[in-house]
């Protein structure tokens, strides 16, 4: 039944990930939606399309509650959504071995710099399934000085989301409701991100 349900785990599409998580690749990856069929699907299209940025922006969720599933910090300790309440929180999942989830990750930093924890939660939450053991390193390689590395080894975001893709981004208000969801890879310092960003702090 794990092994069912893991086929629809998000995918990474730009790089393969290990034997353990080959599943990953299979079914459920959602294409970028341009133009009319974006409006059609409830999406946005997305602005940029090279190699690197690739994504659509759905609302079609927009209001729902952000789920209060536990997963875990730096520090291997319990925590949740809900222990960010307060504050509009930018989710975003990711693994190690998804190339465009890597490329975004230091735009990803450069926003949690420029906003600061106390006016927007940015959550970078790993779907590798070996957790702390290849996050921890990867973290410790790289310039992130400004996320942390949480992680989701039981993938409970990438079922609930069911997005079929990595990175999957989810921007929460305030209050805890989704607001809308960026499907792919965004550079998170353009003049679109800057613009839902701030329709979250405004909210």
């Amino acid at each position: 039944m794990m092994m069912l349900l893991l086929g629809f785990l998000a995918a990474c599409d730009r790089q393969s990930p290990p034997k353990e998580q080959d599943h990953a690749r299979v079914s459920g990856e959602a294409a970028p939606t341009t133009g009319e069929a974006a409006g059609a699907a409830g999406a946005d299209a997305g602005a940029r399309n090279d190699a690197t940025f690739n994504y659509r922006i759905d609302r079609s969720k927009a209001g729902a509650p952000a789920p209060d599933f536990v997963f875990q910090d730096p520090d291997g300790g319990d925590v949740t959504l809900q222990d960010f309440a307060g504050t509009p929180v930018l989710v975003n999942l990711w693994a190690t071995w998804c190339a465009p989830c890597v490329a975004e990750m230091p735009t990803l930093d450069r926003v949690a710099a420029r906003y600061g924890p106390e006016r927007l939660g940015v959550l970078t939450i790993s779907q590798d399934m070996q957790g702390a053991k290849v996050v921890a390193p990867f973290f410790a390689k790289q310039d992130l000085p400004h996320l942390k590395a949480y992680a989701d080894p039981e993938n409970r975001f990438g079922f609930a989301y069911a997005t079929g893709v990595l990175p999957t981004t989810v921007l929460y208000d305030a209050q805890g409701k989704e607001m809308l969801r960026v499907i792919g890879a965004m550079d998170w310092e353009g003049a679109d991100a800057r613009k839902l960003i701030d329709a979250a702090m405004t909210s």
